[in-house]
């Protein structure tokens, strides 16, 4: 006797996702939109190079990565924040705490592991930290911090205010796992939160080429249903035109997104790395094509908005602002001792 063929079980009901934004044009600066991002660019650019010189001179300790070349997208995308908006990132972290207004001394102090540090010079380079500004670190380990930028976006809805956070990790975390359960939760609780993908090219000294099977990390929330967008993260202006479009999503609870910065560092992974993996030629090419403050110096010098010499004050004013933080960073005194029992979790 045939048997009844047996009906497929239902499929579970769910929510249809919005549709996904397309990148938006770079939008268009006015003269102190302009000015505003080159000096905060060259700030950290010129900051970085110091911190480079008293790493070499045996000042700084440790790891040291430096944000050298990617400086647009921390500076763009910190012009589409509102007051209580938060941000977090991995250990190439010195670039955000300066777009996220903590004082170049109170880094610099860190670096050198002074007591008027951010965290008393316990911290050192990947480990600093300051509520007040809502920067909330600073994370040596991998990926680590992305699990900890969607706890800040739940924090946010659970108290019911409009802010996000913005969550940086770099193509090499992509591929870590606890990346994706933080998709998944952002996705299915539709948390306020900006998953900002800095792809620098180089997962350490590896070529996105050889570690990546997908490459474009614009795609990787897709499976959760968080839409995603690529980005020039050498333009500061295309950097603010996606991170106003992916604000306005956070905010109006339609859940994550992703933004995938296409950026480019000059330096090596760390100090320690003399960057063999590349050739000279590939980093004067775009230090010479696509360098995020040149390409804002001749806009400035184009539209007649600034001269050379002008550019050349802003620039010596920020030059005089990180030798003072690097002479801060030099005498301020060491922590006590007694500081080896404080901020201890036992």
């Amino acid at each position: 006797m045939a048997t009844a063929a047996r009906k497929a079980p239902a499929k579970a009901k769910s929510d249809r996702s919005p549709a996904a934004p397309t990148a938006p044009k770079p939008v268009e600066f006015t003269k102190e939109e302009e000015l505003r991002a080159y000096r905060d660019m060259l700030l950290i650019r010129r900051f970085e190079e110091k911190a480079g010189q008293l790493y070499g001179m045996g000042f700084i300790g440790g790891f040291c990565h430096l944000y050298i070349g990617q400086e647009a997208v921390v500076t763009g995308l910190k012009m589409s924040l509102i007051e209580g908006d938060q941000m977090i990132t991995a250990y190439r972290d010195h670039g955000h705490m300066l777009a996220m207004d903590m004082t170049p001394r109170g880094v610099m102090a860190e670096l050198t592991g002074r007591k008027g540090g951010y965290s008393k010079g316990k911290g050192g380079s990947m480990h600093m930290f300051s509520k007040e500004k809502n920067f909330y670190g600073g994370h040596g380990i991998v990926g680590a911090q992305v699990s900890l930028g969607t706890g800040l976006a739940f924090a946010n809805r659970y108290r019911e205010s409009k802010n996000i956070c913005l969550t940086f990790f770099g193509d090499g975390a992509a591929n870590q796992g606890q990346v994706y359960e933080s998709f998944n939760m952002a996705s299915l609780w539709k948390l306020p939160v900006i998953y900002v993908i800095e792809n620098n090219r180089y997962a350490m000294g590896t070529s996105v080429t050889r570690s990546s099977a997908e490459t474009d990390f614009s795609q990787r929330g897709l499976s959760f249903r968080i839409p995603g967008i690529q980005v020039d993260g050498m333009d500061v202006r295309a950097v603010k035109a996606a991170g106003e479009l992916a604000a306005d999503w956070a905010r109006s609870g339609k859940g994550p997104i992703i933004l995938e910065m296409l950026t480019y560092r000059y330096r090596g992974h760390s100090m320690s790395d003399p960057a063999k993996y590349r050739t000279k030629e590939e980093v004067q090419k775009m230090r010479s094509e696509q360098d995020p403050i040149e390409q804002v110096k001749a806009r400035v010098i184009g539209k007649k908005w600034a001269t050379e010499d002008e550019l050349k004050a802003i620039d010596k004013e920020v030059r005089d602002v990180v030798a003072d933080s690097a002479d801060f960073a030099q005498t301020d005194p060491e922590p006590d001792v007694s500081e080896l029992w404080t901020d201890v979790y036992l």
